[in-house]
């Protein structure tokens, strides 16, 4: 692990529950120090469909469904599975940057606290091929349960990164050849009249307030989600996916006239 990398710092280990995001974790090389905490009844359809996994588990330990609340602490459905595992490294910008490819979409999240949209939004970015999601650290979503729960398996696939002053940190992804670009309805242009080519950055702001002031004067270009007048506003992970599938788009269709 580099300095610039940084471990999850409110955890020493990671719990994750769910059935997709459980075999997500487990199939990751990147994941040490398994225990799996499961009731009979999940065990037995977990076993059928996936073996190998099952054998190559560390600890296994039958558990009642109330142990595995207890455990959790919560009332979310975890489906009879609970893992506990270490933390994976949370990404700094630097990080992010040195691995991110010359056609790379990363989104920036700016100070969206809500983990069940940041989960979300992660599972979104995988299916659409966006490499990576940056939280602010001040106001961010830390890791948890929830998240990893709504993610769904996502946080295995996509790179998750912080940053400490964010207006510094698109000055220095500008530097980087990234196109810093801030979702908001005061955007000048359309959504899907943008044409998106190279490396971007996608800014997306907190639930109810959209991005702060500093953060929309820094941004290259605000762009806006085009919506009917019944209803104006869309959820921050909603207009996230309306927003990674039109980038998605755009590059299919690049790579259909190659």
């Amino acid at each position: 692990m580099t300095k610039k990398n940084r471990e999850y710092a409110h955890a020493s280990k990671h719990k994750i529950f769910g059935i997709h995001a459980v075999v997500a974790a487990l199939k990751n090389p990147r994941r040490t120090g398994h225990s799996l905490f499961i009731t009979r009844k999940a065990f037995e359809s977990f076993e059928i469909e996936n073996p190998e996994l099952v054998k190559n588990l560390g600890v296994i330990l039958f558990v009642t469904p109330e142990e595995i609340d207890a455990r959790l602490g919560t009332n979310e459905v975890h489906q009879g599975m609970l893992l506990e595992t270490d933390p994976l490294p949370l990404l700094s910008l630097e990080d992010i940057v040195d691995q991110a490819q010359e056609t790379e979409t990363i989104v920036i999240l700016d100070q969206v606290t809500d983990p069940h949209n940041v989960g979300a939004i992660m599972r979104s970015a995988a299916a659409f091929g966006v490499s990576s999601v940056v939280i602010t650290e001040h106001h961010g979503t830390p890791m948890t349960p929830t998240l990893a729960k709504c993610a769904s398996g996502a946080l295995e696939h996509i790179a998750f990164g912080s940053v400490g002053n964010l207006k510094q940190g698109l000055d220095y992804l500008k530097s980087q050849n990234f196109w810093c670009i801030g979702l908001d309805e005061e955007g000048t242009q359309d959504l899907h009249e943008f044409v998106f080519e190279g490396r971007t950055a996608l800014v997306l702001g907190a639930e109810g307030k959209g991005l702060r002031r500093l953060t929309k004067d820094t941004c290259d270009v605000l762009l806006r989600l085009p919506t009917s007048g019944t209803f104006s506003t869309l959820n921050v992970s909603n207009a996230a996916a309306v927003s990674f599938y039109e980038i998605f788009c755009q590059a299919k269709k690049r790579r259909k006239k190659l």
